[in-house]
């Protein structure tokens, strides 16, 4: 999954989202593959939705933005947004509606995403 991780990573940087976003994102992310909820089908809408719902919780994205991150994660990733948006629901579901992430969980990603820019 380090691949989907550096597509997330990549794609963040072009929307020009915040490092603790992307660090957010990646907890989202490692929380479904350890809850086995990940499969070939389904691997790149939980990384799409892991992104957005980190950046709707972390940053104060205007609505354009939030327009313009779908785009991307429909162009990256190759998913409709129909697809997307229904997806974001199920991913909160599995992560239990916890979206704000203690400090200790996001801290580790926040220092290697910073040490590698």
């Amino acid at each position: 999954y380090s691949s989907l991780k550096r597509e997330m990573r990549n794609l963040s940087e072009e929307c020009n989202l915040e490092p603790v976003t992307v660090s957010m994102a990646y907890v989202y992310f490692e929380k479904l593959v350890l809850q086995g909820k990940l499969n070939k089908q389904n691997r790149k809408l939980c990384a799409g939705a892991c992104v957005l719902l980190a950046a709707k919780i972390s940053s104060d994205l205007r609505k354009h933005e939030v327009k313009h991150l779908i785009d991307k994660l429909e162009e990256r990733f190759r998913f409709n947004r129909r697809d997307l948006i229904g997806f974001e629901f199920t991913v909160l579901v599995a992560l239990e509606l916890a979206l704000y992430l203690p400090e200790n969980q996001v801290l580790p990603h926040y220092r290697r995403l910073t040490q590698q820019s």
